[in-house]
C-alpha cells in the first residue's frame, strides 16, 4: 500500500499485491494525472487516495501483461474489468459497485492521457460498459423518526462540556437534515459561512464547487444557542480556528466525529434497530424525500442537495412513489381487495 492510503475493508478491496511493481513511466502517468484531479478538479485527498488504489491496480495488471497504457484496446481494458470482479488480477474479488467505481477512476486516466496527446488509441474505456449495479433506493426517516433523533442530539450526557457538546450536537444535526448537507459540508462550514441574518449558508460540496441554501427557522435557533452558549467553551480549548462545529479539543469536528455523533443519537432515540443503520447521509436523503413530498421540484431539489445531475435527484422521486403506493394499497378499498 503507497502512502497515504487508507485501509480497504477486507474482502472488497485489492490486497497488497496488485499495484506492487509499477514501471516507471506508469508511475509518472499515475502522477501526473493525479495533480491534474488535484489542481484542476480539486478533489479532496480522500478521494484521490480512491483513485491511487484503484489505477494502480489497473497499471500493474497492465504491466504484468507487457501492456502500454497509452495504447491499450478495449479488449484489454474489459479482461482487466473482468479480473477485478474473479480476483484473477491477484487482488480481492470486487463487487459491482466497487468494480464500476474503478473502471471510472480508468476512464478518467485515458480521458485525461487522450486529452493530453498521450494516447495513440484515443480513450478505449469508453467503450467497455460498466458492471450492472443493484438498484437501491435510499431509505429516509420518517418526520417523526428525524425529531428523535434530534431531540435525543439535544439531552446533555455526562462529563465535562456535557452541556456545550449538547448544543454542538443538535446544531449539527439540525443543519444535516434542515440543509440536506454532507457530512463533509457540515463539518467544513466555517463561521463566516453562515449568514443568520440572511438566514443562509455556503457549502462546498464536491469539486470545491460551492451553493447557497436556505437555512429554516429551527436550524437558526439550534445554530444560534451553540455558537452563544456552546462554542465559546470548546473553542477555550483550542489555539483558534474559524470552523463552526468543534471537538472537545477546541479544533474543527472531524467526519468521524460528526459520524460518531448521529449513531450516538440514534441509539438513544431507539432507532438503532432500523432496516439500515443511520448515518450522516440518512438525515440528507430524509431532507431530499421530504421536501418532495411536501411539494418541491425536481429541479428545486436539485439545485439544493447539489447534485451535478438531475438524474440522481430523481431517484428520490422513485421513493415518494413508492411510499404513495403503499399507502394506496394499504387505504383504498378495491386496491386492498386486489381489483
Amino acid at each position: 500500500m503507497s502512502a497515504g492510503e487508507a485501509p480497504r475493508p477486507e474482502g472488497d478491496g485489492p490486497s497488497s499485491r496488485p499495484g506492487d511493481h509499477l514501471r516507471p513511466g506508469d508511475v509518472r502517468i499515475l502522477e501526473q494525472y493525479l495533480g491534474h484531479l488535484r489542481v484542476e478538479r480539486g478533489l479532496a485527498e480522500n478521494t484521490l487516495a480512491a483513485y491511487r488504489r484503484d489505477l494502480r491496480r489497473y497499471l500493474a495488471d497492465l504491466s504484468r501483461r507487457d501492456a502500454d497504457p497509452a495504447a491499450v484496446d478495449p479488449q484489454e481494458v474489459g479482461e482487466w474489468l473482468q479480473a477485478l470482479r474473479t480476483g484473477a488480477d491477484g487482488g480481492a474479488p470486487l463487487s459491482a459497485s466497487s468494480a464500476a467505481r474503478a473502471l471510472a477512476a480508468v476512464r478518467g486516466l485515458h480521458s485525461f492521457l487522450d486529452a493530453e496527446r498521450v494516447s495513440a488509441t484515443g480513450d478505449p474505456s469508453r467503450l467497455v460498459p460498466s458492471p450492472a449495479l443493484p438498484r437501491r433506493l435510499p431509505h429516509p426517516l420518517t418526520i417523526d423518526q428525524v425529531e428523535a433523533l434530534l431531540e435525543a442530539a439535544g439531552r446533555p450526557g455526562t462529563g465535562r462540556d456535557a452541556t456545550e457538546r449538547a448544543l454542538r450536537d443538535r446544531a449539527l444535526l439540525e443543519l444535516l437534515y434542515g440543509l440536506g448537507a454532507r457530512i463533509s459540508e457540515a463539518t467544513g462550514l466555517d463561521l463566516d459561512d453562515v449568514d443568520l441574518r440572511e438566514r443562509s449558508a455556503v457549502l462546498r460540496g464536491k469539486g470545491d464547487k460551492h451553493r447557497i441554501v436556505p437555512v429554516g427557522r429551527y436550524a437558526l435557533e439550534a445554530l444560534g444557542a451553540y455558537l452563544t452558549r456552546g462554542r465559546p467553551a470548546l473553542a477555550s480549548r483550542g489555539r483558534g480556528t474559524a470552523a463552526i462545529f468543534l471537538g472537545a479539543r477546541g479544533t474543527r469536528l472531524t467526519r468521524q466525529a460528526a459520524w460518531q455523533v448521529v449513531q450516538r443519537c440514534a441509539r438513544e432515540a431507539d432507532l438503532s434497530d432500523l432496516a439500515e443503520p443511520i448515518s450522516p447521509h440518512t438525515l440528507r436523503h430524509s431532507y431530499a424525500t421530504h421536501l418532495l413530498h411536501g411539494g418541491a421540484d425536481v429541479r428545486s431539489v436539485q439545485e439544493l442537495l447539489g447534485h451535478a445531475s438531475v438524474t440522481t435527484t430523481q431517484l428520490y422521486t422513485q421513493v415518494t412513489v413508492d411510499s404513495l403506493r403503499e399507502t394506496h394499497a394499504g387505504a383504498h378499498p378495491r386496491a386492498r381487495r386486489g381489483a
